[in-house]
């Protein structure tokens, strides 16, 4: 259906205590769905506690290299884009300010379907601020991303209906 994440060697699923994935099926273009993981500024409307997102190599939008810093669940968050190939796939890798030897790596991707798309998004996590979140709420991050791609979903669609 598509192409393995290119995980960074030191954060591939067997080498990471966290690791999930979530899927939905969206009834929005693909380009759509691409439009908005790729403006930063649209974030705070479907990201869960995204605050100000800002992209420190003076783009509007991501592209490969692209390094930014956010808030995220309340973490000020360093992070830059490590795969991109428009319209199909996007993943950044960073960490929180707090605690660098804590990383991250989100990847995504999006399938053309008959009805809209597949979102498919996949994160692993190591280090020890992750870890001990994880352990006060051992389904924190996975329900998290749940409820990302159901507002994301509902942004998506919500803007091909105001364009069609």
């Amino acid at each position: 259906m598509f192409e393995a994440i290119n995980w960074p060697e030191a954060m591939t699923p067997s080498r990471s205590p966290i690791h999930f994935t979530n899927e939905l099926e969206v009834g929005a273009s693909p380009e759509t769905i691409w439009s908005l993981l790729v403006d930063p500024r649209t974030w705070p409307t479907f990201y869960p506690g995204v605050g100000d997102v800002q992209i420190l190599d003076g783009h509007d939008s991501l592209r490969l290299g692209t390094r930014f810093e956010t808030n995220l669940a309340g973490q000020d968050v360093f992070a830059s884009v490590q795969e991109f190939q428009p319209v199909s796939r996007i993943a950044w890798g960073g960490y929180p300010k707090a605690s660098e030897a804590s990383r991250a790596y989100h990847a995504w991707i999006i399938t053309p379907t008959p009805k809209g798309s597949h979102l498919w998004t996949e994160e692993t996590m190591q280090g020890p601020l992750w870890i001990e979140l994880a352990k006060q709420d051992p389904e924190v991050f996975w329900r998290t991303h749940e409820n990302l791609l159901a507002a994301l979903a509902k942004v998506a669609t919500e803007r091909e209906n105001q364009a069609g």
